[in-house]
């Protein structure tokens, strides 16, 4: 399940990426459906599953964090399937979170840019790192990018990493861009945490320029997206490989949170298994790529 995007681009590198590890996964039947801005939307590729005979679906939600449409938008389709599709099992996997691969991968975007370990720790007290995600208005999946910005910040020999986001939250971009030339940095890299191209990676190439031109003393690199890169291949198939072995341990149907907000839109379900972890649900107001 990918996000999708009002950029036809980012919805076909979605496409081409999943047929790039469907030889991988032992199943029969595998589909491709998006969330928003695209067809087949999740309800689709739940029915193309089980109309090719399909009685058990596994749903990996090909997203880096857990907000809202992993919280709420995914479950409450898997809810209407269930009603759908009572003899059906569902299994639903969880989004990429803090996989060692993605440090891997923000490695060699930041070596295709020219900054290896030996380069960042030549001036490091120069050198701050800004990790750009989408921005939600969950607060729970704001806090996870600060947290694996300091991860990250951990294995580096920089004096910064700050955190900024796209949309609907702060710190901005451009603050934060600020808050590094005010803290000393006389070179940022620019680190975009989106899985593929769309409107937001664009929206950022487009900034930059922007960003260049007001602060000519400050050397600006922006490293590319996740991408093609092998290591979200090997994240997704871990993702994948665990849902299938009943291991995914992110699932919210036994949420209170998101069972009080069912009840308010008059759905009522009941769940036979829970999870342990705790977060706030809010409507989900995204800025979508």
């Amino acid at each position: 399940m990918g996000h999708g995007s009002k950029d036809p681009e980012g919805n076909e590198e979605i496409a081409i990426f999943v047929k790039g590890i469907q030889e991988q996964i032992d199943v029969p039947i595998i589909e491709t459906c998006y969330l928003e801005f695209c067809q087949p939307d999740v309800d689709e590729g739940i029915e193309n599953c089980i109309r090719q005979g399909a009685d058990e679906v596994v749903m990996i939600p090909m997203m880096l964090l857990a907000a809202g449409h992993s919280k709420m938008h995914i479950p409450a389709a898997i809810d209407r399937g269930k009603e759908k599709f009572p003899d059906v099992k569902f299994t639903y996997g969880r989004p990429i979170a803090f996989h060692e691969e993605v440090f891997s991968i923000l490695d060699a975007r930041m070596e295709e840019v020219g900054f290896h370990q030996e380069e960042l720790s030549r001036q490091p007290e120069e050198t701050a790192l800004l990790l750009v995600g989408r921005g939600s208005s969950d607060p729970d999946a704001n806090s996870d990018l600060f947290k694996l910005a300091r991860l990250l910040w951990e294995r580096l020999p920089v004096k910064w990493v700050e955190t900024c986001f796209i949309g609907v939250t702060t710190p901005t971009v451009e603050e934060g861009i600020q808050r590094c030339i005010a803290l000393g940095a006389k070179r940022i890299v620019i680190l975009p945490y989106l899985l593929f191209t769309g409107v937001l990676m664009k929206r950022i190439q487009g900034w930059l320029e922007g960003f260049q031109a007001h602060y000519p003393d400050v050397e600006m690199v922006m490293t590319d997206y996740f991408g093609f890169h092998p290591g979200l291949k090997k994240v997704f198939l871990d993702r994948v490989e665990e849902a299938l072995a009943g291991d995914a341990k992110m699932n919210c149907d036994g949420c209170k949170y998101r069972l009080a907000l069912a009840e308010e839109e008059g759905h009522h379900h009941h769940h036979d298994h829970h999870h342990g972890h705790h977060h706030h649900h809010e409507k989900e107001e995204e800025v979508h790529s």
